[in-house]
């Protein structure tokens, strides 16, 4: 199944736009694509298809550097950012984690491609509690538990520091690894895209975004954060599942992209 990515609107000649491949059922496939900036350390989006073949249990952690970016334009997430420099507020009360975009969870039913999930390149530093461990880690257990019987969820996973046109406040961290000063995201958003297909055509789609400001959620309640793809395309400057395949393209997109209701996308 080919992967949907999104792609950006933007300039990308400053931009590493590269994908991951491993062996998975026997042949090489791919695993996700990236859209990276090293000004900021940090993956603009990450798109993945997800199904059942992908998902097993357990965690091999084996954090790194990724081979597709010079090493120098990375930041080192060999270990934990460190404390107090990444601090928000007191170390027993909150800290900055190593947050994934695509989750290891997502990748652990093939061993190389959950390597290539803790890459620097995928991390990026995420408030621990009441996000990383909260609603963000709920939110990829519900997308995990929305994958198709049989067939595969689209998913494209971002960071933002600003929405398109906006002027929000930056705050940045040093990097106790390697004492590179690290910009912490303002904003993190999914999008989900299911489709129905008549042979190799589209016939019908369903998706839906989810953005939450980067703070404490302490409902861990992700479903009230839920809003339309296009919502998600006009703050980030991004046209996501522009690879959809089918004759009518266009108009499976504009219909799949109205749902904001997470509960009429999991029907779907």
């Amino acid at each position: 199944v080919s992967e949907l990515a999104g792609t950006s609107t933007s300039n990308l000649s400053d931009l590493y736009c590269r994908a991951h491949y491993a062996t998975m059922q026997d042949r090489t496939q791919r695993n996700y694509t990236m859209l990276y900036d090293p000004e900021v350390y940090t993956s603009y989006w990450i798109a993945y298809p997800l199904c059942s073949a992908h998902m097993a249990s357990g965690r091999e952690e084996s954090w790194g550097f990724d081979p597709e970016v010079p090493t120098y334009k990375q930041t080192s997430v060999v270990r934990g950012y460190g404390v107090p420099s990444f601090s928000t507020t007191n170390y027993e009360e909150n800290f900055y984690a190593r947050g994934h975009q695509i989750p290891n969870a997502d990748r652990n039913g093939v061993d190389d491609m959950m390597a290539q999930t803790f890459y620097s390149t995928n991390i990026t530093p995420q408030i621990h509690y009441g996000f990383n461990e909260g609603i963000w880690v709920n939110l990829e257990k519900a997308v995990r538990n929305a994958v198709p019987s049989g067939d595969t969820l689209y998913v494209v996973t971002g960071a933002a520091f600003r929405k398109k046109g906006g002027s929000e406040t930056i705050v940045y961290g040093t990097n106790g690894n390697d004492g590179k000063r690290l910009p912490i995201p303002n904003y993190y958003w999914k999008a989900l895209l299911k489709v129905r297909r008549s042979g190799d055509t589209v016939t019908a789609a369903s998706a839906i975004g989810f953005w939450f400001a980067h703070e404490d959620h302490s409902s861990g309640d992700y479903t009230q954060y839920a809003v339309s793809v296009k919502q998600i395309e006009e703050w980030t400057g991004f046209d996501l599942f522009c690879n959809l395949p089918g004759t009518n393209t266009e108009g499976i997109e504009s219909t799949a992209r109205v749902i904001s209701n997470w509960y009429e996308f999991k029907r779907f």
